[in-house]
């Protein structure tokens, strides 16, 4: 199921970052989720759609898309 949410912050350097969701939890979102061509990064505040995973760690970002 696609969800929605914000960045919350994404460290290029390091490839990964949080998504937030209203009244849910941080989804962390690593670069290799980032559905888009060339250099794959997120900005703060960016929206995004994006598929909700349950890992050991928590929830884990998949199929992540930009939303203009």
């Amino acid at each position: 199921m696609k969800r929605v949410g914000k960045v919350k912050w994404f460290n290029e350097t390091k490839g990964f970052g949080f998504i937030e969701q209203e009244g849910e939890k941080d989804v962390f979102v690593h670069y290799t989720a980032i559905r888009m061509d060339g250099y794959r990064t997120l900005k703060e505040g960016q929206p995004v759609e994006f598929v909700a995973l349950e890992t050991p760690k928590g929830l884990q970002a998949s199929e992540v898309i930009c939303v203009t």
